[in-house]
């Protein structure tokens, strides 16, 4: 509704002759002549809406009001300034109570309060102001426009701007920037092509605009373009074009624009100066040129100090940081809130207090900064503390307590703030319901989800991109998918973020199929779209179509980010596809990732799962180590045998003052279990509690039932159990039933089947290994009452498969394979490398057939073992000489193992295995196992 139809003609005459008289009355009694004693009054007057504005500046706005009510006259100016210092401290009651008081003010106080409920996102309340307006200048038609677009909805934005009886170019400048921000460019484009006359601003907000969809060099050449029109640029459009600049990562375009900036003089003006500074410092690798350029700045204000010592502190230099704030001869609020900011990054939060409590009379920016952080640093209770004492709270204070609560896990208390802060007459910002809605979703609260989205509808703010983003997570968490559907539906400005987060909440609801129709009807993707649905295949265990997208990601030029990259990393490892996981170490490397912490320990793991002596390498090669960096290594070792080197690692790492944790006690027990390191294996059990504090875990305990099993105390084994003080589970009756099946203990091993029987009555495993055991023995009326047993209860086996990938594709075989599209070939293969076998002098373990059938027919059930099929399939496709790597889902059976170690020694091959358990390394007659697994 563009013109209110509420009042009758009558009344909105009377309406708007009572504002008339009154904006009159108050413009008359400002502009009276007064008798030569009275001059100091009208003095009074300008000092006190002096006085008002500087304390609204240093958010004291109860002192402010102090001055405002002990004025003896008021003119609409001090009532409008009075109006304006509560609007931009988000004291939007307060300000509307004057505004009634005077009966609406004049146009400038209705589009002061109209402006205000925009920048909360209160768009119903200030179109309710707009359409209540009697009468309207572009001014007041350009801030509602403005408030439309400040709140994402391009489209009321729009509908508005062609209904205006007359524009400016600042209109035209206010739907731009609605495009832009919107990132809607094509549109917006065509927009500043029909604009009648562009200023500064307008070139200024498209070059903004490409900057901002990272369309840096589309940006870069609008700006030679106004350069070619005979366009000189100001402050702010050479900020812009720096801006696109930087995201240009081409340090020589920056250097080519100085001489533009030297020539306009603008390179000594300290404001375009901090923005080339800005510029430099956003290439982390450009530090010491930035600090350069800052040394030779022939002035230099606050945000130029702050902007370096911000620079330095995000460089983790913060002792160059501090350096450049001793020299500051003002040490401005920015800067101190610069450097305090970064001390609290590093986690120097003492020396950040020290620096606060430095400050004499700290503004609102101040307690701020501190108080985030000590949420950073999980310093909850410190904030709590320091929030209490605050002299005055903006909405930017509440929203950094509620965002900390929630980020450090004590949801429950953010959303209590949050009511909180609705009682004292606030309200909530658009950081602070979208904290709120996140800690929602933490927790599952659906129903206080509802309440808080029935807060933000009361807000005005329900049409806000960022909340209806927000909310389509919430509700997805919650498990409440049409919700998720009216609320996309709903929304007016569908940006890719909101794409994402229905996409994100599909995933979760185990809805791929659904997700990828999203994500094939989306207009335009970023690296967060590829990064959902990548991380979404992996986790369906459907990595060959994760791969799969991320090779159409490249193909499309989007660069990957490092969450991407760990994803296919750990989708290598789990298909043991090392000439892959190079590939994207390769496209690492490439794209700069490969140093970073997170990336590097994915690689690692990945070789380490791999079977590959790279793993060692990117150890060595790491400049920086965390504690998953070390577990990794320690955990790789084991899963090779290598129990001693294992220690070695653990040994190094606490001399590199690295506190272990119960990761890395599950990796050092399983290193002892696979290398029989039974004393080892022991002390560091009970090293856990005695020197660490850490009390053993389930995972644990498991460890050392499969060590003390493995090396043959399989009673001890059991005693260890009962003397648990915790409820065993299944991994550790599991671990015992295996002890059992190494050592043939028929007895305990029925105990333990029997238990797992009960826990888990649907796994196949747990039936098979005791049917291993009793026919391991000759019990064959035991191994037929197992399989009537699994028959009764619907078990069924699962089937052995092995896989194997050789020149970048995947081949797959199952235990009895015959729908290879080669298995006449493979069987012949088998079949004469069996007969070159037995002349070596290998005798198949028939034992580990679990029918009472003759003994040429187990040989013949043997002899189709997945993993003798595949090493078949690798000898008849592969050169002679080249080492083979095959991955198995189960355990590696004894008669296989004794039949891999003749392979490697008649074919004089070197043949890898990755079983359910560990790697099985076979050269030249032997497996690095030592026969022990």
């Amino acid at each position: 509704m563009l013109f209110p139809t509420k009042w009758s003609k009558p009344m909105a005459r009377c309406l708007l002759l009572r504002r008339r008289l009154t904006a009159a009355a108050a413009t008359a009694a400002a502009t009276a002549p007064l008798p030569a004693r009275s001059a100091h009054r009208v003095f009074d007057r300008s000092a006190h809406t002096d006085r008002i504005q500087e304390l609204a500046r240093l958010g004291r706005l109860r002192e402010a009001r102090e001055v405002f009510d002990a004025m003896p006259h008021r003119s609409i100016f001090a009532w409008n300034t009075m109006i304006s210092a509560y609007c931009n401290s988000g004291m939007l009651e307060d300000a509307r109570s004057l505004v009634d008081a005077i009966s609406g003010g004049n146009v400038r106080t209705s589009t002061i309060l109209l402006s205000g409920y925009a920048r909360l996102g209160r768009v119903l309340d200030a179109r309710r102001v707009f359409d209540g307006m009697l009468e309207r200048n572009t001014i007041a038609w350009n801030a509602m426009v403005s408030c439309y677009v400040r709140n994402g909805d391009v489209t009321m934005a729009r509908r508005l701007f062609d209904a205006m009886p007359s524009k400016d170019v600042t209109s035209w400048n206010s739907m731009l920037t609605g495009y832009c921000h919107s990132r809607q460019m094509v549109d917006a484009w065509h927009l500043f092509e029909q604009m009648p006359e562009r200023n500064l601003v307008s070139w200024t907000v498209v070059i903004s605009g490409y900057a901002r969809i990272e369309q840096h060099g589309k940006a870069w050449d609008i700006f030679r373009m106004m350069h070619r029109e005979g366009v000189s640029p100001d402050q702010s459009n050479f900020a812009s074009v720096l801006l696109a600049v930087t995201g240009l990562r081409d340090l020589g375009v920056l250097e080519g624009l100085r001489p533009l900036a030297l020539k306009t003089g603008f390179e000594s003006d300290v404001v375009i100066g901090t923005s080339m500074l800005n510029a430099y410092t956003r290439d982390a690798s450009a530090l010491d040129t930035a600090m350069k350029f800052f040394e030779g700045m022939p002035e230099r204000n606050e945000y130029t100090w702050s902007t370096m010592i911000a620079a330095l502190s995000h460089g983790g230099r913060i002792d160059a940081a501090t350096a450049v704030y001793e020299r500051d001869p003002v040490k401005s609020i920015p800067c101190q809130t610069a450097l305090l900011t970064g001390l609290a990054r590093c986690g120097r939060i003492t020396d950040a207090r020290i620096l606060f409590d430095q400050i004499p009379d700290p503004i609102v920016v101040s307690w701020n900064a501190m108080i985030t952080g000590y949420m950073q640093n999980g310093m909850v209770d410190e904030a709590k503390e320091l929030f209490d004492r605050m002299p005055f709270r903006n909405t930017i204070s509440w929203a950094g307590m509620i965002a900390g609560y929630a980020q450090n896990g004590r949801n429950q208390e953010a959303l209590d703030l949050l009511q909180a802060q609705h009682r004292n007459g606030m309200l909530p910002s658009l950081s602070s319901l979208t904290s709120s809605f996140f800690a929602c979703s933490n927790i599952g609260a659906l129903e206080t989800g509802n309440q808080v989205h029935s807060l933000a509808v009361k807000a005005g703010c329900q049409f806000n991109s960022y909340i209806g983003n927000a909310l389509i997570t919430m509700y997805g968490k919650c498990g409440n998918m049409e919700y998720v559907r009216q609320v996309f539906s709903r929304m007016r400005v569908k940006d890719t973020v909101s794409w994402n987060s229905v996409i994100s909440a599909l995933v979760h609801n185990n809805m791929l199929e659904d997700a990828r129709h999203i994500f094939d009807n989306m207009l335009s993707r970023d690296v967060v779209s590829w990064t959902t649905i990548i991380s979404a295949y992996a986790q369906a265990e459907r990595g060959t179509e994760a791969v799969e997208f991320f090779k159409i990601m490249l193909h499309k030029h989007e660069v990957p980010n490092s969450p991407i990259l760990t994803i296919l990393l750990s989708i290598c490892g789990s298909l043991g596809a090392p000439k892959l996981g190079q590939q994207i170490h390769t496209v690492a490397i490439k794209h700069g990732r490969d140093s970073e912490l997170i990336v590097a320990n994915a690689l690692m793991s990945m070789y380490f799962k791999c079977g590959s002596a790279d793993s060692h390498k990117v150890f060595d090669s790491m400049e920086e180590r965390d504690i998953f960096t070390w577990n990794s290594f320690i955990t790789g070792c084991a899963q090779h045998g290598l129990g001693r080197e294992a220690i070695k690692m653990y040994k190094h790492m606490r001399s590199a003052g690295v506190l272990p944790n119960e990761v890395t006690f599950v990796g050092l027990l399983n290193a002892c279990s696979h290398a029989g390191l039974v004393d080892e294996g022991w002390q560091f059990f009970k090293s856990m509690s005695r020197d660490y504090g850490l009390t053993p875990l389930l995972e644990h305990y498991a460890c050392m039932v499969d060590l003390l099993g493995r090396t043959g105390n399989v009673q001890g084994a059991e005693q260890f159990i009962y003397d648990m003080p915790i409820e065993p589970d299944a991994v550790i009756w599991s671990a015992l039933l295996g002890a059992c099946k190494i050592h043939k203990n028929a007895e305990i091993g029925r105990r333990a089947a029997e238990r797992l029987f009960a826990i888990e009555p649907s796994n196949s495993g747990n039936y098979v290994m005791l049917s291993n055991i009793y026919s391991s023995l000759g019990m064959w009326v035991e191994v037929a009452e197992v399989r009537r047993i699994m028959k009764q209860q619907g078990v069924t086996k699962e089937p052995g498969c092995s896989w194997m990938q050789i020149r970048n594709k995947v081949y797959s075989f199952v235990t009895g394979d015959k729908q290879h599209e080669q298995i006449e070939e493979i069987e012949s293969t088998l079949q004469d490398l069996y007969t070159s076998l037995r002349t070596a002098g290998y005798v198949p373990d028939t034992e580990f057939v679990l029918h009472d059938i003759d003994e040429e027919q187990k040989e013949s059930s043997l002899l189709y073992h997945s993993e003798k099929l595949a090493v078949a399939y690798g000898l008849l496709v592969t050169p002679q000489g080249m080492p083979i790597q095959i991955m198995k889902n189960l355990r590696i059976c004894g008669d296989c193992h004794t039949f891999f170690k003749f392979v490697s020694q008649v074919t004089k091959r070197d043949i890898d295995i990755r079983d359910g358990n560990r790697f099985h390394h076979f050269r030249n007659g032997s497996c690095s196992c030592g026969d022990f697994w």
